[in-house]
């Protein structure tokens, strides 16, 4: 498969120096890199020597045409067709991602990966298949696709923090513990929160639960 380079926005280190972190976000379906670019900011103060990247997913989304992205459709939601779509979005991903870090003069240790919903859908998948582990993998309001390959085909364990609201209509809150206990099962360090009452989303708490996760894993 040709792979396609993903593109999108970025905001430089907040030292004005070369990066020596690359936080790269991963969007939801449907969203576009623009959507968690605003982030960035947030962090900055925490990790200023960071910068930040927000890819558009490769494909246009199936079921809104005016600009947004999707990683993998969902009008087949069987789990076959999950994780073959999840697959196929994986080959552009990882391609970005050895261009970036060569790009930067980093390595995987210097990399993070944050996604939201079908973003940390692709984080999970993507992460612990790469052959050095990156720094840290933040997950917001997302599931583990395909746990039961992952086995077989994982290279690395990353350290991993999953936020999920308990009262996400959109990607159940059991996707929470599900992928806490199949990546545990794995050897990998998971730290799961769950925030009582927030829907699809990421509140102030987790947010700066994230923060403070890559800046550990980074130091």
């Amino acid at each position: 498969m040709q792979t396609m380079a993903l593109d999108g926005p970025s905001v430089p280190t907040k030292s004005g120096g070369k990066a020596q972190q690359l936080v790269v976000f991963l969007h939801g379906y449907g969203s576009n890199g623009e959507d968690l670019i605003s982030l960035a900011p947030y962090w900055a103060d925490l990790l200023p020597d960071a910068e930040f990247v927000s890819p558009n997913a490769p494909f246009p989304c199936e079921q809104n045409p005016f600009g947004g992205f999707q990683w993998f459709g969902l009008e087949d939601r069987s789990a076959e067709m999950r994780l073959g779509g999840t697959r196929a979005a994986a080959t552009h991903l990882d391609r970005f991602l050895d261009v970036a870090l060569k790009a930067r003069g980093l390595d995987e240790s210097r990399l993070a990966l944050v996604g939201f919903s079908q973003g940390t859908m692709m984080s999970l998948h993507v992460g612990p298949r790469r052959a050095l582990a990156p720094a840290a993998i933040v997950g917001y309001s997302g599931a583990l696709i395909g746990a039961d390959v992952l086995a077989a085909e994982v290279k690395s364990k990353p350290p991993v923090l999953l936020v999920h609201g308990t009262a996400d209509p959109v990607v159940p809150f059991a996707a929470l513990g599900a992928a806490t206990q199949a990546l545990q099962a794995l050897g990998l360090k998971v730290e799961a929160i769950a925030r009582p009452g927030l829907p699809h989303s990421i509140d102030p708490e987790g947010l700066t639960r994230g923060g403070r996760f890559l800046q550990e894993h980074f130091a």
